[in-house]
């Protein structure tokens, strides 16, 4: 049996890299309130540096596409608007931070600090 995929790259020898791509979506609560300079993802995925997502301008959502995501691992994340960071409601989750940059980028939760989970979703 094997297995193809659409988008196999250069794969090592012996071992496929499987990877799969991810939307992240942000928008204010309150429509008409202020509009924030930026919003960004950062997470496990992006070695935890920062990835602005893009506004558009007429539904006024926040967006980015992110591909090569690391695949066959669960991966923790933040969505940070002006620096700050803000609920997902589109989580697959939440983690308790436990390395230096997951504590730099922790949400207060009522039950503690939390980052957002995102599981493979490799097809």
């Amino acid at each position: 049996m094997s297995h193809h995929s659409l988008n196999a790259g250069k794969a090592d020898a012996g071992k496929r890299a499987l990877t799969f791509s991810k939307v992240f979506r942000w928008q204010p609560e309150s429509p008409g309130g202020p509009m924030p300079v930026r919003v960004e993802v950062a997470g496990t995925f992006s070695s935890w540096q920062r990835v602005a997502l893009k506004r558009d301008r007429v539904t006024g959502v926040w967006q980015l596409t992110l591909h090569d995501i690391p695949g066959n691992r669960t991966h923790n994340y933040m969505l940070l608007v002006n620096g700050r960071p803000v609920n997902d409601k589109f989580a697959d989750g939440l983690a308790v931070p436990h390395t230096d940059e997951e504590k730099l980028h922790q949400l207060e939760t009522p039950r503690g600090p939390r980052v957002f989970m995102l599981a493979s979703q490799t097809k």
